[in-house]
């Protein structure tokens, strides 16, 4: 039994052998074998197969590198923006801090009193004090009572004792500060104080009798010797009630949120006229 499965296997073999041969010995139109034309159309689909799954591969490979390459470009591109915009604001700023110093400096030749030019270099950490430090002391003739300007118009007086390369500066908003006034149109007297929620001043102490109308200018009076007269600062935006408990705002001409550059009056206004020959 064993014998003849052998014998039959033996005989497939043989058979298998035989067309094999024969296939080989067959020619096709293209000149080549059976065999050959089979093999190598196999051999071609496994090739084609390849190449495509190597293309998609090579695809995905060079389209990776393209985005990489794509986003390391925005990413210098987003790097060039941010420059140009920093550069931009530091042209701005040396932009405003000319024109502080033009202005102060324009300010510095018409002020009779003499004056130094200060730069601001920091406020007050404490909640409702309006103060702001100066790069100017004692080495530069600054005292206490000194009143600071702008080429705006008046900021406020330098407190308590400076040191000798920086003082304390008391801004006209703050809830203690005051300065004599005058109304331009009248030329009536009084007296301009701070310390309102609404960042406005008011002015008290004005006859009753006197007409005020919104605009109106308000220059320092130079009474308080603190202030040279004649220097602005504010206009009236509202007169509210009448007679003696009328209210009058005034809104300042310095904007107290962008305090660049300043001069500090060296010589009060008692000072100035004694030099000029002006006996009080």
């Amino acid at each position: 039994m064993l014998s003849g499965r052998r014998t039959v296997t033996l005989l497939v073999v043989l058979c298998l052998g035989h067309v094999l041969l024969i296939s080989a010995q067959v020619p096709v139109k293209s000149g080549s074998s059976a065999l050959h034309g089979a093999a190598f159309g196999t051999l071609a689909r496994f090739q084609r197969t390849l190449a495509a799954v190597t293309d998609g591969i090579g695809g995905l490979w060079s389209h990776y590198f393209g985005l990489r390459n794509a986003a390391r470009e925005n990413d210098q591109l987003r790097q060039q923006v941010l420059d140009l915009e920093g550069q931009l604001a530091a042209e701005r700023a040396r932009g405003a801090q000319v024109t502080s110093l033009e202005e102060a400096l324009a300010l510095q030749k018409s002020v009779v009193p003499p004056t130094v030019a200060a730069r601001v270099i920091a406020g007050n950490p404490v909640t409702g004090v309006m103060t702001v430090s100066l790069d100017r002391g004692t080495a530069d003739g600054v005292l206490p009572n000194m009143g600071v300007i702008n080429g705006r118009g008046v900021i406020g007086r330098v407190i308590a004792n400076p040191s000798g390369t920086a003082c304390a500066v008391q801004l006209l908003i703050d809830r203690t500060a005051a300065a004599g006034a005058t109304l331009e149109g009248s030329g009536t007297h009084g007296l301009v104080a701070g310390g309102f929620t609404d960042g406005n001043l008011r002015m008290t102490l004005v006859s009753s009798a006197v007409t005020i109308a919104p605009g109106e200018r308000v220059m320092t009076s130079g009474q308080d010797g603190i202030y040279p007269s004649g220097f602005l600062i504010g206009r009236v935006v509202q007169v509210n009630g009448a007679g003696k408990n009328r209210e009058i705002v005034v809104e300042p001409a310095v904007d107290f949120g962008r305090l660049d550059v300043v001069l500090v009056v060296l010589a009060s206004p008692k000072v100035a006229e004694i030099k000029a020959g002006k006996r009080p």
